[in-house]
C-alpha cells in the first residue's frame, strides 16, 4: 500500500487526502491550524459569510425601488460575526468527518520534511512522531502580508483573518489594498451601512481584473458613498487610543476608527525542511511546482498557495487531486490555468474565464470581443439592475469562445456556461443556439454570442 503523507488541513490537503484515499493509499494529514485551512476558517468560508449578509442588507436598502417599503435595516456585527465563526468551525468539521469516514488519519501538529521519504511531526504536547512516506505533498498554504510600518494590533488594525472578533459596528473603515481581498471588504461594509475609505496605490480598483468590470464596481461604490483613493500609496499606519492613521506617501493623513490591511499574502514555507529535502523555492518563498505539481524533489509534491499559481481554493483543490492522481496511477490531466473560471465578491461580483482583455490590447491574443450590459436585459429590469454587463471573447478564425466576463449580481454562479463553453472550445453560434430561459440574466449570455454570429 502507498503511504501519503500531506503537510496541511487546507482545500490542498483534504482533497488530496480524499482522491488519495479513494485510490486505495493510506493517507496521513497532518495540520496545525484546523481541518479547512484558512480557506474554511479564517479566509473564504467566513468572507464570503460576511458578504452573503452584506447582500442582504444591500437588497433591503434597495427594495424601496421595487415598492417595498422597509425600516431602516440595522447590523448586529457581534451576531454576524458569531454566526460567520460558527459556520467556519461547521464546516470544519463535516470536511473532518468525512476524512475520518475514508479512513484518513489526521494528526494535529507542525509538520516539516526530514528528507523527500518522510515527515516529522512535532504534537500539541511537545513530543514528536514520524511518518515515512512513499509521497508528501505540502499544502501549507499562505499568510496576510504584513510591514513593518502597518502592524496589526487584533483590535482595530486588522489582517482579513482578525475581522471577525469585532462586536462593535466600526464607525470608519479604512482598507488599504485594492486587490481582491480589499476590494470584497470594502464592498462588504460599505453595504453593511459602515462609512468606507479605500486605500489604492493604483490608478484604479482591482488593477489585476477586467478594465471594464473595475470601472464598473469603482463607480458603483463612489455612487454608494465609498471613498477611493486612487494612486495613494500607504507609508504606515498606526492608532492612537480608538483613531487609526493611515499616513500616506505624499503625506496626507487618513483616519478612522479601524483599519484593513489587504496587503496580499506571504507562502507559509519556512522552517518545513524544504531545501534540505530538495524542494525549490522561488524568490518569493513559494514552492515551484509544473503542471502536475511535482516539486524538484522526487516524490515531493505541493498544491494550494505556497505555490503562488493562482491563489485560489478552487486551484488548491484541484492541483491536490492532480498530485494524487500523478502519484497513484490514475489518469491526469495536467493543471490548464487558461480555463479557470474565478470571482470577486463584490456588489456587484466580477466573474472571469479564459482570455482577458488586457492580453487582447497587448495583443498577445486575437479575439473579437463585445460587451452586452445587464440593463437591457428584461429581468435584470424586473429586479432593479442597472449596472454590469456580459463580456465574450471569441477567436476570430475558428469562432470558438477564448474568454469571457460577467459583471452583475451572482455573476459567480453565471460564469459557468461560460466557462463550460471556453473548456469545451464550443462556437459562439453553438453557446447561441442553446436555449436559454426567459427571462434570465443567463439570457445576457446567449445575447452577447449572438451578436458575434457571422453570416
Amino acid at each position: 500500500m502507498t503511504r501519503v503523507v500531506i503537510l496541511g488541513g487546507g482545500p490542498g490537503g483534504y482533497e488530496s487526502a480524499l482522491v488519495a484515499a479513494h485510490l486505495g493509499a493510506e493517507v496521513v494529514v497532518v495540520d496545525s491550524d484546523g481541518v479547512g485551512g484558512s480557506a474554511v476558517l479564517t479566509d473564504c468560508v467566513p468572507s464570503k459569510t460576511l458578504i452573503a449578509t452584506a447582500e442582504v442588507m444591500s437588497e433591503l436598502e434597495e427594495a424601496g425601488e421595487l415598492g417595498i417599503e422597509v425600516a431602516s435595516p440595522r447590523v448586529d456585527l457581534a451576531k454576524v460575526n458569531a454566526r460567520v465563526k460558527a459556520l467556519a468551525l461547521a464546516q470544519s468539521a463535516d470536511i473532518g468527518s468525512r476524512l475520518a469516514r475514508e479512513g484518513v488519519t489526521v494528526v494535529s501538529g507542525r509538520g516539516r520534511l526530514d528528507g523527500p521519504a518522510r515527515v516529522v511531526a512535532t504534537l500539541e504536547d511537545g513530543s514528536e512522531a514520524s511518518y515515512d512516506a512513499d509521497a508528501i505533498l505540502i499544502a501549507t498554504g499562505a499568510s496576510p502580508r504584513v510591514l513593518p510600518s502597518a502592524q496589526p494590533d487584533g483590535e482595530r488594525i486588522l489582517t482579513w483573518e482578525q475581522v471577525y472578533d469585532l462586536d462593535a459596528v466600526p464607525e470608519h473603515m479604512i482598507v488599504v489594498g485594492s486587490g481582491v481581498t480589499g476590494a470584497e471588504f470594502a464592498s462588504a461594509y460599505q453595504a453593511l451601512g459602515i462609512p468606507v475609505t479605500l486605500v489604492s496605490s493604483r490608478e484604479r480598483v482591482l488593477p489585476g481584473e477586467d478594465p471594464d468590470a473595475a470601472q464598473v464596481l469603482e463607480d458603483v461604490s463612489t455612487r454608494r458613498g465609498m471613498t477611493v483613493l486612487g494612486q495613494s500609496r500607504m507609508q504606515s499606519v498606526s492608532r492612537s487610543g480608538d483613531v487609526v492613521t493611515v499616513t500616506l506617501a505624499d503625506g496626507r493623513q487618513v483616519t478612522g476608527s479601524h483599519c484593513i490591511l489587504a496587503l496580499g499574502s506571504v507562502p507559509n514555507t519556512e522552517g518545513l525542511g524544504l531545501a534540505e529535502a530538495g524542494v525549490l523555492l522561488d524568490e518569493g518563498g513559494f514552492v515551484s511546482v509544473d503542471r502536475v505539481s511535482r516539486t524538484s524533489a522526487r516524490g515531493v509534491y505541493a498544491a494550494g498557495d505556497c505555490t503562488g499559481v493562482f491563489m485560489l481554493a478552487s486551484v488548491a483543490a484541484m492541483q491536490g487531486r492532480i498530485a494524487m492522481a500523478h502519484v497513484l496511477g490514475d489518469a491526469v490531466q495536467p493543471l490548464d490555468l487558461s480555463v479557470v473560471a474565478s470571482n470577486v465578491f463584490t456588489a456587484p461580483e466580477i466573474a472571469t474565464v479564459g482570455v482577458t482583455q488586457k492580453q487582447v490590447d497587448a495583443g498577445e491574443v486575437l479575439a473579437e470581443v463585445v460587451m452586452q450590459p445587464l440593463a437591457t436585459n428584461a429581468r435584470a429590469k424586473m429586479q432593479g439592475i442597472t449596472d454590469g454587463f456580459v463580456k465574450l471573447f471569441v477567436a476570430p478564425g475558428s469562432r470558438s469562445l477564448l474568454g469571457g466576463v460577467v459583471v452583475g449580481p451572482r455573476a459567480s454562479e453565471l460564469i459557468h456556461p461560460v466557462a463550460l463553453a471556453v473548456t469545451e472550445r464550443l462556437t459562439a453560434d453553438q453557446v447561441a443556439l442553446t436555449f436559454t430561459v426567459y427571462p434570465s440574466i443567463s439570457g445576457s449570455i446567449a445575447e452577447a454570442a449572438r451578436r458575434l454570429h457571422q453570416t
